[in-house]
């Protein structure tokens, strides 16, 4: 794309990062993105390509064997990676927010010991809050851990878990009332624990099961999956920060990163379906002229174009918010908000452009359709990013009366 969602200001390594990760996407991603996502199968010479270029170590201090670059850096590299197929920008998203969190907020023995594995790619991160009965409401869960001796006991049922199979350690979020006197806020009484496991799926380390790959409309490719913990022993240094109680404040600042990741996603496939549909809207004919030369599809593009700058302006507000040491939950909400709405129509635009062909597998756009739903969801419905917007903008806002 010659003039959509430029950004500018950004250093001569941050423009060589960028085009050597978006002359991968469309070398090694575009031509095989299709097939592969028709066919459910795993990305994997996509995934050992990227770890080659050092994507899975982007933000990850140099000093741990990482690039050290900022949100900014990744959330346009993520960008392009969703243009291409965005399945592969969910695969480095959850092992993204396991970093960061670690960075954050592990102990130092925590960041010795992952970081510079997570960095190389070779230990892969996926994160688990979501249960079968939660939704949005993280106060619910009813996954416990209990202390016994030096360990923890973990019993409960998650799910939603992107790299659920292929990762090798997951951040899971319990309920932990050790510590914790009855009456305490749930908020208050929750611990994010580091659990390591084999890849693959069955039970893959005492106590601990992941079922299987469940089945989904689309973000196929990418396993999805549920994890069961019955009688899970986890010591206790694998407590992330060393101190029970501090999991959903981890896991919030992880999840706030992650939706400015989202956005990106939102803003990258959005991008790709506005260059199909101007691309076909110029090859189409109708009525003795192509279908771009009508005055409708041209307001259509128009429309398309101006959203896809749009967002990714927000988007690219939100990470250099977060990248300045400032709070950014209003704007990473009202990013991840915006970016996801958006795509979802410009998509489905694109989709119109195209007409019946929109309906044919054999067309790129029939897999954008179906996976624009998933960033509607994911991070927080549009519902929790409003609840968000709204409560921050009362306190920006108060009234002095």
């Amino acid at each position: 794309m010659a003039r959509l969602a430029q950004t500018h200001g950004l250093t001569d390594v941050q423009q060589e990062i960028l085009a050597t990760v978006r002359d991968f996407v469309d070398k090694e991603i575009i031509p095989v993105a299709t097939e592969l996502e028709h066919r459910d199968e795993y990305p994997q010479q996509i995934v050992d390509g990227l770890k080659e270029l050092g994507v899975f170590g982007l933000m990850i201090p140099e000093e741990y064997g990482g690039l050290g670059e900022s949100l900014l850096t990744y959330a346009l590299c993520v960008e392009e990676i969703a243009r291409g197929w965005m399945s592969v920008s969910g695969i480095i998203n959850t092992h993204f927010i396991v970093a960061y969190m670690l960075k954050q907020h592990g102990t130092q023995e925590q960041k010795e010991y992952f970081l510079p594995r997570m960095a190389a790619g070779e230990t892969r991160g996926a994160f688990s809050m979501s249960e079968p009965a939660l939704g949005s409401d993280v106060s619910a869960i009813t996954s416990k851990a209990v202390k016994d001796g030096d360990e923890y006991v973990l019993n409960g049922q998650k799910m939603w878990l992107t790299n659920g199979g292929t990762s090798n350690l997951v951040a899971v979020l319990v309920r932990s009332d050790e510590g914790h006197p009855e009456g305490t806020a749930p908020h208050k009484s929750m611990t994010t624990f580091l659990v390591e496991k084999e890849p693959g799926f069955g039970e893959v380390r005492p106590g601990l099961t992941i079922p299987g790959k469940i089945d989904k409309m689309g973000y196929k490719g990418v396993d999805t999956t549920e994890l069961i913990m019955d009688g899970l022993r986890i010591p206790a240094n694998r407590v992330l920060g060393g101190t029970t109680g501090r999991g959903f404040y981890q896991m919030m600042d992880g999840v706030e990163v992650g939706r400015v990741n989202v956005a990106a996603r939102g803003c990258g496939v959005a991008q790709r379906a506005f260059e199909l549909g101007v691309s076909y809207a110029q090859q189409r004919h109708t009525f003795g002229k192509p279908i771009a030369q009508h005055q409708a599809i041209q307001f259509k593009l128009a429309e398309m174009a101006t959203k896809v700058e749009a967002a990714h302006a927000m988007m690219v507000n939100a990470a250099r918010k977060k990248d300045s040491g400032e709070r950014n939950d209003l704007e990473a909400g009202m990013a991840k908000y915006l970016a996801s709405e958006y795509c979802k129509e410009v998509v489905e635009d694109a989709f119109r452009i195209h007409g019946g062909y929109g309906f044919s597998k054999e067309y790129e756009i029939e897999r954008l359709y179906r996976e624009a739903p998933m960033l509607l969801i994911g991070e927080g419905t549009a519902e929790i990013q409003k609840m968000i917007i709204g409560r921050r903008l009362l306190e920006e806002y108060r009234f002095q009366g």
